[in-house]
This record gives structure tokens, C-alpha cells and sequence, in this order.
């Protein structure tokens, strides 16, 4: 039986701001209602390891989401984050800070992790994907560019590899194009398999 067969009794909640998520859910045949905007402090613990943060904030947002969850209900919340050397790279502040933080992947290879919390009334399953991207020597010319004409403001590393930094400035991937994106959707449709057959 198909996924989208198996989700019939149940309503998937999508708990995200990102709209590349919401493109992604869709593109996947996975119907969803968004849910309406809430608070979460994303702050983490500071010994927390580089590798972990995406998959603890994405149980912190689970844990914040208001409303209490009905049977056959799916909360699903995510954060992704970009890693270089051990430094967790999120959304930048402003324009200069994205620039720094391009500045500072040019030439270099990252991780781009997302993490992913399932949840309904009576379990909850997280798990995380990770990608290697490696990007190619970038111009100051290209960085004021891309932050000039793009939004790299919404996006964990200041780069959507969907756009045109993506086309210009990347050189390989080995993982999931998709994760890079900002959500895992293969290994996500595997885990609400899991979820759903338990």
C-alpha cells in the first residue's frame, strides 16, 4: 500500500515558516494543513554537539506547539542547519552577516542537517538527514550579488541552493538534494511509514 493510502486516516500538521517545506510536502503528494504561527525559543544548549542541534530544535519546536494533538493527528516540525568545521551556521542577521557567512563557505565543503519531529497524541519519533555540499571559490562580486537580488535572510547558511547561488556557486552534493533544501522528503515519507505502521 501506497503512503499516501495509509495517511487517508489521518491529518498531517505542518508546523513550518519555511515555504520551501510547504512546496516540498506538496510536491510529495503529502496533504497537509499548516499550522497557525507560534513562539518557540530557539536557543540550545551550548555543549550540545554541532551534529545534534538541528534534531534537538526540531523536538523544542514540537514540545511549543500549543494546541493539544486529537487521535489521528501528525505534528511535523523541522530545522535545518548548516555546519562548517564545528560551527552552527543559522539564519543570518542581516545582509553584511550573510555575506560573512558566504564568504565563509566559499572554497570549503559543509553539512547541511535538518531534523525532523513526528508527533501525534501518543508517540513522537525524531530523526535527522545529513548532505555534504562542497561550494566553489565564490567572488565578492557574486556574494554582493546573490545578497543583493535573492533573500538569503530566511534560510540556515544565507544560501537556498535552489536559487542562484545554487546554479553558480555549487559543485557537488552527496546526499539529498532536498534536505538542502530544507526538508528530507525521502527519508521523511520513510519515517511517517514507520510512524503510522507502529
Amino acid at each position: 500500500m501506497l503512503l499516501h493510502d495509509k495517511l487517508r486516516d489521518y491529518k498531517l500538521i505542518l508546523a513550518s515558516n519555511s515555504p520551501r517545506r510547504r512546496e516540498l510536502m506538496a510536491a510529495a503528494g503529502l496533504p497537509y494543513e499548516l499550522a497557525e504561527k507560534f513562539d518557540c525559543d530557539e536557543r540550545y544548549p551550548s555543549q550540545l554537539q554541532c551534529t545534534q542541534v538541528a534534531e534537538y530544535l526540531s523536538e523544542l519546536k514540537s514540545n511549543a506547539y500549543p494546541k493539544p494533538l486529537n487521535p489521528g493527528e501528525i505534528l511535523i516540525t523541522a530545522d535545518t542547519t548548516v555546519v562548517i568545521g564545528e560551527q552552527v551556521l543559522g539564519k543570518p542577521e542581516n545582509a553584511e552577516h550573510a555575506k560573512q557567512m558566504l564568504a565563509q563557505l566559499s572554497g570549503r565543503e559543509h553539512l547541511v542537517i535538518t531534523g525532523v519531529t513526528l508527533r501525534s497524541d501518543c508517540r513522537q519519533r525524531r530523526f535527522s538527514a545529513v548532505s555534504r555540499v562542497r561550494f566553489a571559490d565564490l567572488s565578492q562580486e557574486q556574494i554582493d550579488y546573490y545578497v543583493e537580488h535573492f533573500s538569503p535572510l530566511d534560510k540556515a547558511g544565507a544560501y537556498g541552493i535552489q536559487e542562484w547561488i545554487g546554479y553558480v556557486g555549487i559543485t557537488g552534493i552527496d546526499g539529498s538534494f532536498y534536505n538542502v533544501m530544507g526538508l528530507p522528503v525521502q527519508a521523511l515519507c520513510r519515517e511517517l511509514e514507520a510512524f503510522v505502521d507502529l
